[in-house]
């Protein structure tokens, strides 16, 4: 039940007054002190960033979707393409302009309300009386009535700012969630990137290997025609060689698979033929590795964008229960109509006029709703908790991901330095092993092994270094520090 109270001030002559007290509040409303825009005139518009990728790339125009890639494709270029033409940055960058959108909507709820009706129509009436046609008549007229209302709510207890104070909380959510899904894209795509010049490298690999084996048959075979070997050893050394092959072919396979996951990322088709740098060139700086990890901890828990998404998830829904108990409060507004009828008459063949105005204050008290805002508080309570408990849990992950993100780095690195020692003594091994097998002093399984042991040496020391390399970003994206200086240049 609501209790409606309504005073009327007499007529209302002052139309133009009215109009001018608008006006005078619409212009010093703070959105739009500085010019009033028809497509933003609450100016709750201006914080959404101008690309997808927000401010993460720098450039005239961005996000231009007809910019052509790159033949040799940088780590830069395909993370700038990735933030910019992925479906999940364009879907978080559409959510930021719908929370903004709901900013403006709750700002117009402090502005008055205007409506304007009105009815125009022609009158086609006749009168007969049977058996009197001397008094038969027809009326061909038209009939208008014109109505204007305004409805202004003064003051609300608070209602308007706290569904106000939601709107905003709800957008600095989805801003960091932006900036948390634009480092989660970042990565990824950082990751298939890595990927992809693990594949090629890997390729160069067995391909490398296929050629040693190559070489092992060609001197196992021409010993045999030479009668100086056996046929164990020109099988042996053709079975090696089919299997280098083999493990060749696979990794072409590999190569091509990780390109398309990196082409999706970049939101082109998987087809695309993508040609990435080197793992073997560009620098590698282990800024993070400087810092202690309690401190790096305290970082993220303070500023990675998921927490403070939560955070703000957490005022949004304190500022639902200010709203639902502001609901119960009772509302003054201000309200004005003017209206204005013509009606035909057809006694006197004439019209009638009437004209009514009127102005005053309107109180509304809500008195009893069958108790359902009691409910509606303890259910927004309820959803408080939920977000207080939800923050606490992404900050715990938070602080887990970036102790092991760390604890990982440490771990690449010291594997990256192990299997450069590794890569360099299989080389040394292997050409040692074919030069005593080709003057007749070694055997040919002793070659076959420094070729298998060369192999992996080469492969697990590309493995390293996209796995350091990863594991580099990986610790970047727990502190949200991802930009696109850290990988610029990296791999050129």
């Amino acid at each position: 039940m609501r209790l409606s109270v309504m005073h009327y001030g007499g007529r209302f002559k002052a139309t133009p007054r009215i109009l001018s007290i608008i006006a005078a509040f619409v212009f010093a409303h703070p959105g739009l002190a500085s010019g009033v825009s028809l497509n933003d005139p609450l100016s709750a518009l201006g914080s959404i960033p101008s690309s997808p990728a927000k401010d993460l790339v720098a450039a005239p125009d961005p996000c231009d979707l007809a910019t052509p890639l790159q033949p040799m494709l940088a780590l830069s270029d395909a993370v700038e393409h990735a933030l910019c033409h992925n479906p999940q940055t364009r879907e978080a960058w559409a959510n930021v302009k719908l929370q903004a959108a709901t900013i403006g909507e709750k700002q117009a709820a402090y502005l008055p309300t205007l409506t304007v009706s009105g009815s125009y129509g022609p009158v086609e009436k006749s009168t007969s009386y049977p058996g009197l046609p001397e008094f038969d008549s027809t009326l061909s007229t038209r009939s208008s009535d014109v109505n204007g209302s305004l409805n202004w709510v003064l003051y609300d207890f608070g209602l308007r700012s706290a569904n106000l104070e939601q709107a905003r909380q709800l957008l600095n959510a989805a801003s960091a969630n932006q900036d948390a899904v634009l480092q989660a894209v970042f990565f990824t795509t950082a990751q298939h990137y890595y990927a992809v010049q693990a594949a090629q490298g890997l390729t160069v690999s067995t391909l490398d290997a296929e050629h040693y084996g190559q070489q092992s048959f060609d001197v196992a075979n021409e010993k045999y025609k030479l009668g100086v070997g056996t046929l164990a050893d020109k099988l042996a050394a053709q079975t090696a060689l089919d299997q280098a092959t083999l493990k060749r072919v696979q990794a072409e396979g590999d190569l091509k698979t990780a390109i398309g996951n990196l082409a999706i990322d970049m939101g082109i088709p998987p087809e695309t033929p993508v040609t990435v740098s080197s793992a073997f060139g560009g620098k590698d700086d282990p800024s993070f590795m400087n810092a202690a990890v309690n401190q790096l901890i305290d970082e993220a828990v303070a500023a990675h964008p998921k927490v403070l998404s939560a955070e703000a998830q957490v005022k949004a829904a304190q500022a639902q229960i200010d709203a639902i108990k502001a609901q119960g409060r009772p509302t003054i507004s201000l309200f004005a109509t003017d209206d204005r009828s013509n009606t035909p008459i057809q006694e006197v063949s004439s019209e009638e006029i009437v004209g009514t105005r009127t102005i005053g204050i309107q109180i509304s008290i809500p008195l009893f709703e069958g108790f359902s805002r009691e409910y509606k508080i303890h259910e927004a309570r309820a959803e408080l908790e939920e977000k207080e408990a939800e923050l606490s849990n992404i900050e715990q992950q938070v602080a887990l991901e970036t102790w092991t993100s760390f604890n990982d780095l440490k771990t690449q690195m010291s594997s990256l330095n192990a299997t450069a020692s590794l890569s360099k003594s299989a080389r040394e091994s292997y050409d040692v092993a074919y030069g005593r097998y080709k003057a007749g002093v070694g055997s040919l399984l002793e070659l076959l092994n420094a070729q298998s042991n060369l192999a992996s040496a080469d492969q697990q020391r590309v493995l390293a270094l996209t796995r350091y390399r990863t594991a580099c970003l990986r610790l970047g994206a727990s502190l949200g520090q991802l930009r696109l200086d850290t990988v610029r240049d990296k791999s050129n």
